[in-house]
């Protein structure tokens, strides 16, 4: 059986996609070229799925949410706050597997940023 071999995009509808790949550029650290393709460093992807009516995502009318992985949660929390953007205040441990932020972007997509053991 064929198999998938990784995630090969993510794509976003935005009101202004200009705006919004600088905010993933200035905010987030995200390095795409102009084709949008992005390297990014080897590591744990997690594919899971949750209940409909799961508030997990922020708005229930966000379907899906992006996670990003980050080497130091606190100083990328900093780092967005430093910068105005519209980040949690609490964030989770989940034993065994990290810690957990979140972040919102300029167009009302809640991000998560995980920090994995």
């Amino acid at each position: 059986m064929e198999r998938v071999t990784g995630i090969g995009g993510y794509f976003l509808r935005a009101a202004d996609p200009a705006a919004l790949n600088t905010w993933y550029r200035d905010c987030l650290g995200l390095d795409a070229d102009e084709n949008g393709l992005w390297q990014q460093g080897a590591g744990p992807t997690v594919f899971a799925t949750f209940e409909s009516g799961t508030d997990y995502f922020g708005s229930r009318s966000q379907q899906v949410m992006l996670n990003f992985r980050v080497s130091d949660l606190e100083a990328m929390l900093a780092q967005l706050r430093a910068r105005g953007a519209d980040v949690a205040e609490e964030t989770q441990e989940m034993a065994g597997v990290g810690r957990f932020g979140w972040v919102t972007d300029p167009e009302g997509n809640r991000i998560e940023l995980w920090q994995p053991l």
